[in-house]
């Protein structure tokens, strides 16, 4: 059986000021010298012969003042915390990228979501919300799902993410990682890391932990052969499973408490993966 190895491991006018996401500070720099003109010193002396007049010239002063700049970009990333992580946090899911409960703590699943909005909007994809990102939420970037009726799975092998859809509608979009486009060989058979293509169905799953050859798999929701959808410690921003879709232990945890892919439902796999 094929598995896939369980790694242990707004709208507003300026983005970043409506969700507070990037931050500059400074003062302007400035030099402005201040040159006062030559001054001189005269001394008189008199006698009853002479007098004599001695002046001396004093060099320009000039006093001048400087200050420096210093601008510093404040980036969200992993670890952050506060109320700029709680907004992000609040916009993604208001946009339909699951990451659990907005606690305003940047962690994995955080991270997770940050990977699906960079995917859709075409960015590199580094899970750390600076410019790029930050202009891409204000937007309100999202996927376009292919279904337009009926309660299905999608999964874009092209930009790697995976949907729930419902009447076409976007439930959740999840960062993925799934076929890497590699070679491999497992039990002496020789076979290439690949997703299967199609329009399947959930037919098979395991409310725990699945271990063969290959690996593990957390909760799998198998929909082709040993192909599944299933949670996994490391779910990078790139493909890189044996061919089944992971998405993160969190995720998958979620999917099976809110039963979001039961038994029965559809999935479309679609788009090109690496070859």
């Amino acid at each position: 059986m094929k598995v896939c190895v369980r790694a242990v491991a707004w709208r507003t006018t300026v983005a970043t000021a409506v969700i507070g996401v990037m931050a500059a500070c400074g003062t302007t720099s400035s030099v402005s010298p201040v040159t006062t003109p030559p001054t001189s010193s005269t001394v008189t002396t008199s006698s009853a012969a002479t007098t004599t007049t001695t002046t001396t010239a004093r060099p320009p002063s000039s006093t001048t003042t400087t200050t420096t700049t210093t601008a510093v970009a404040k980036l969200l990333g992993p670890g952050g915390s506060g109320s700029r992580v709680l907004a992000l946090q609040r916009r993604l899911s208001s946009l339909g990228y699951w990451l659990g409960t907005a606690d305003g703590y940047f962690g994995d699943s955080t991270e997770q979501a940050v990977y699906a909005l960079q995917k859709a909007a075409g960015i590199p994809r580094d899970g750390i919300v600076g410019p790029e990102t930050a202009a891409a939420l204000a937007r309100g970037v999202v996927p376009h799902p292919k279904t337009a009726t009926g309660y299905d799975v999608e999964v874009d092998l092209s930009d790697d993410l995976l949907m729930i859809v419902d009447n076409g509608r976007l439930v959740a979009v999840l960062n993925t990682s799934t076929g890497g486009g590699y070679t491999y060989v497992d039990e002496d058979v020789t076979a290439v890391a690949a997703t299967p293509v199609g329009v399947f169905h959930v037919f098979s799953q395991v409310d725990g932990l699945v271990t063969d050859s290959l690996g593990q798999l957390w909760m799998p929701k198998y929909f082709d052969s040993g192909f599944a959808i299933h949670g996994d410690s490391y779910v990078p921003p790139y493909p890189i499973s044996h061919g089944c879709v992971r998405v993160s232990d969190e995720a998958i945890e979620w999917i099976w408490a809110n039963n979001m892919i039961p038994l029965g439902t559809e999935v479309w796999v679609y788009g090109q993966g690496p070859t």
